[in-house]
């Protein structure tokens, strides 16, 4: 059975399987670039919220901390955008695989309830919707979990990143 007649026997859930994996890759890629862009330029980025920190701020070194945390807590918060759809693709993607499960066999016992038991192959593409849908919504689950924590893993390395090349300005040395 080739990939399309696949696609084909799972039906309608497996299309919207197949359409939130393109949108949940797409997204996952774009967020991949633009966290390497955002990390490639580590000093810029500690250079503008240094400099914003000045506009705004002085006084004793807990209320510098606290200020310059907040503002590159502001300036992360740009950069998680998107990444919640990632996160609910990953999560109802093995929904609608069970949804899909849950169609096919009924539609196997529809077929079985309508011809009877005499015949396998009334009630063959059922079970064959069923176990498709199941593995679609497993490996786009599986697909988008795992990028989902790879992304969130580097976007902390980031935010670890700036938070050292911050410290190096404010108080001249590292963690």
């Amino acid at each position: 059975m080739s990939l399309i007649e696949y696609i084909k026997a799972g039906g309608l859930i497996m299309e919207i399987l197949i359409l939130m994996n393109t949108i949940g890759i797409a997204l996952m890629i774009t967020k991949w670039i633009q966290f390497w862009r955002y990390n490639s330029q580590k000093r810029l980025h500690a250079d503008e919220i240094a400099d914003d920190f000045a506009s705004i701020a002085s006084g004793d070194g807990n209320r510098v901390l606290l200020i310059v945390k907040e503002l590159l807590q502001s300036r992360l918060r740009k950069l998680e955008k998107g990444m919640p759809t990632i996160k609910i693709i990953a999560t109802t993607a093995t929904l609608f695989g069970l949804l899909g499960t849950v169609v096919g066999v009924l539609m196997a016992f529809e077929a079985i309830g309508k011809i009877g038991m005499g015949d396998p192959s009334v009630f063959a593409s059922g079970i064959s919707m069923a176990l498709i849908t199941t593995v679609g919504g497993l490996i786009v689950a599986i697909i988008h979990t795992v990028g989902y924590n790879y992304l969130i893993a580097y976007l902390d390395n980031i935010e670890a990143g700036l938070e050292e090349e911050l410290l190096i300005r404010f108080y001249g040395r590292g963690k």
